[in-house]
């Protein structure tokens, strides 16, 4: 049996797998297609996993990451292959990000400001978290074409994802575009405008991405580029100005977005104060708790690494005792 699942592993790099190729692409564009046309001819008659209001990149992403990934699992030797655990988590990130983004419930995080806020929590935090957990990097570039592998890894494109990954600008980006988005003014127009309203998801994943993947990179500094301790602080960091944002609205007194009573709260029974209350509450605690689990994984990667590596970071190592504190071991 092995024999045979490594030959057809080979066999997936060879010119024989090239034939596979189109009838996948053929098999998703067709899919898409059919999703697009029933989710504006026939919207009503949709399951509610299936598009609220289908859209092409967000469907594409999903679909072609998968599929990459799916293709690169089979190109790669076994030794090399992420673990089923792995596999597991970037599937089940993706999805979740896929959910709250192409099912009905993005219509109901239109409708109601609690369900927007545990939407951007999952964009932002959960599913990028989770998909980069699964270190799918490298997988999916064995999975995707090499024209576009090559411009992926173009040095332009190389140096301008480490511009936005150096650390300070990456958690003021993490930050910044969680506060931004929830300026009043900002959030009521984004609500409003189809094209901001993208805009606005789109910015939330790609950085959600961006930076979980620096913080949650396994490896050590040099090839990471950022070290144990640096990876340790960036996530303990962000946490607190998401605590503050999330406590100053659920503390709040009066109605910050107006937008949800304008276009129509989902369940009336809960009042405008109530609803941010509790949108407050998603943005304050489940965050929090990712930082903390982010955290406890950096560190376990330190200890993996100082067990075959003695010579560590000194500032990762005082991070590590200090964690042997609270934890008495």
């Amino acid at each position: 049996m092995e024999r045979i699942l490594s030959r057809g592993w080979s066999g997936l790099g060879q010119p024989g797998s090239s034939r596979i190729d189109p009838i996948a692409y053929a098999a998703i564009a067709g899919l898409g297609i059919a999703l697009w046309w029933l989710s504006k001819e026939h919207p009503a008659s949709m399951p509610i996993w299936a598009p609220w209001d289908f859209s092409w990149s967000e469907y594409l992403a999903t679909t072609l990451a998968l599929f990459w990934f799916s293709r690169g699992l089979m190109r790669e030797p076994p030794e090399l292959r992420p673990s089923r655990w792995r596999q597991i988590a970037f599937v089940s990130g993706l999805l979740a990000t896929y959910a709250v983004l192409q099912t009905r419930f993005d219509y109901m995080a239109q409708h109601m400001f609690f369900l927007n806020r545990g939407q951007h929590v999952v964009m932002h935090h959960i599913g990028p978290f989770l998909a980069v957990l699964g270190w799918p990097g490298g997988t999916i570039k064995r999975g995707m074409p090499r024209r576009l592998r090559s411009i992926i890894e173009h040095r332009f494109v190389v140096a301008a994802v480490r511009l936005v990954q150096q650390p300070v600008l990456a958690a003021f980006l993490f930050v910044g575009l969680f506060y931004f988005w929830l300026i009043p003014s900002i959030h009521f127009r984004a609500m409003l405008d189809v094209r901001l309203y993208a805009i606005m998801n789109w910015t939330m994943v790609i950085d959600g991405f961006l930076f979980w993947s620096l913080v949650l990179d396994p490896r050590p500094k040099p090839p990471a580029r950022v070290s144990f301790g640096g990876r340790a602080g960036l996530a303990f960091g962000v946490m607190f100005p998401q605590i503050i944002l999330g406590a100053l609205i659920a503390f709040s007194h009066r109605d910050l977005y107006p937008y949800y009573d304008f276009c129509g709260r989902l369940f009336p029974s809960i009042s405008a104060l109530n609803d941010q209350h509790i949108g407050g509450i998603v943005m304050w605690i489940p965050p929090s708790m990712m930082s903390v689990l982010a955290v406890v994984l950096v560190l376990n990667a330190l200890r993996r690494h100082e067990e075959s590596h003695p010579e560590v970071d000194p500032a990762a190592s005082a991070i590590a005792a200090q964690a042997a504190r609270w934890t008495g071991r």
